[in-house]
């Protein structure tokens, strides 16, 4: 006979199966048996490359709000299960607010339901629903040491606590203001900030490289990947692109990659409100609301943004050269290592119009990251 915890596997990987009703069974019978399939399916993953963040940003894009929220409680638990997490485990789980809010002394599932006002069976439904969404993913890079490994509680250092709050200060700003002009004086001031807190460090501290994921929405995908990619080339570090999956993966010293992070999501805010704000000036059926227009108009944009970014980024202090060498070395080197074979891509420019917009809206953005 199958057992529930087959069944909902068996649900999981093929659409037709039917759940069987849970109504008759004990509360911890059910929770033992979705818990198990969950802990089948998320193991395999952190043993491939997974993280938290990653796993979030997958079940957010196949599930809603519900299978998110179902997902954090899960990834609450296994944080305390698998012991020792590396630095960057810790800061996802904590992003996601990811904490055991419920009586660890009873059954999960029953608790859950009856915080999101729902039936037994309908949050099985939602934990079936989250482990469809984790079966059959691709092994990805190992970008942090295994949770509870000894190199897992392992600190590294980022960006300065003080220099961060300024910068997130400065984008935030750059992001809410209505004026062009004025994002673009705070998106500089941010970049130069963190250009010269990164420099002023950089002698310091011993060579070593990192590797993040930057999750996407799929809509203009390409031209926001390589709004990503240009900033990380003028903050010393290299991106990969996975359309398939939806990110960019980043290679580079930690500060420099917190810096791409930050500054990446804020170019990105800002260039589509620019690329929405042209639509809507321009009437329904006109070219400033197509499909070609908008990707133009982000692939000129992060031409320009690039431009700039590298004028403000540039080094012209002959002391750190070697230190910078160093730092490239090692960051090429971790690059190799995570992509043997990676193949360059194309775009095709469709619009004139949307390219020309692009430039200039990204002639006016705010560089400062400060914020």
């Amino acid at each position: 006979m199958e057992s529930l915890r087959e069944a909902v596997w068996r649900a999981a990987t093929n659409r037709r199966a039917r759940l069987p009703r849970t109504s008759h069974l004990s509360p911890a019978e059910v929770d033992g048996a979705v818990r198990a399939a969950l802990r089948d399916a998320l193991d395999p993953l952190w043993e491939r490359g997974w993280t938290p963040g990653d796993v979030r940003e997958v079940v957010g894009r196949a599930g809603d709000a519900r299978a998110v929220a179902y997902l954090v409680d899960v990834l609450a638990a296994e944080s305390e299960r698998l012991g020792a997490l590396p630095p960057l485990w810790r800061e996802q789980l904590a992003e996601l607010d990811a904490r055991v809010w419920w009586d660890p002394e009873l059954p999960h599932l029953d608790q859950w339901a009856a915080r999101h006002i729902e039936l037994r069976d309908d949050a099985v439904e939602v934990a079936v629903g989250v482990l469809a969404s984790l079966v059959g993913l691709p092994p990805l890079p190992a970008i942090a040491p295994p949770p509870g490994s000894p190199l897992a509680g392992l600190e590294h250092r980022g960006v300065d606590a003080r220099v961060l709050k300024r910068v997130r200060g400065l984008l935030a700003k750059a992001e809410s203001t209505a004026f062009p002009e004025e994002a673009e004086a705070l998106s500089a001031k941010a970049q130069e900030l963190v250009t010269r807190h990164a420099l002023e460090r950089m002698p310091d501290e011993e060579p070593s490289a990192g590797s993040r994921r930057l999750w996407l929405d799929r809509k203009y995908f390409d031209g926001k990947a390589q709004v990503v990619h240009v900033v990380a080339e003028a903050n010393r570090a290299r991106a990969v692109v996975h359309a398939d999956l939806g990110f960019v993966a980043l290679v580079g010293a930690e500060v420099d990659l917190e810096i791409v992070e930050l500054l990446s999501r804020s170019l990105l805010v800002q260039a589509t409100r620019a690329m929405v704000a042209a639509g809507e000036r321009a009437g329904k059926a006109s070219e400033e609301r197509s499909l070609g227009f908008r990707k133009s108009f982000l692939l000129a944009y992060a031409q320009r943004v690039g431009e700039r970014l590298r004028a403000v980024n540039e080094v012209s202090d002959d002391r750190l050269l070697p230190v910078l060498a160093q730092r490239r070395k090692e960051v090429d080197t971790l690059f190799g290592r995570l992509f043997a074979r990676t193949v360059s891509k194309t775009t095709v420019v469709r619009s004139a119009a949307g390219w020309d917009a692009g430039w200039d809206a990204a002639a006016r953005a705010d560089l400062d990251a400060g914020r």
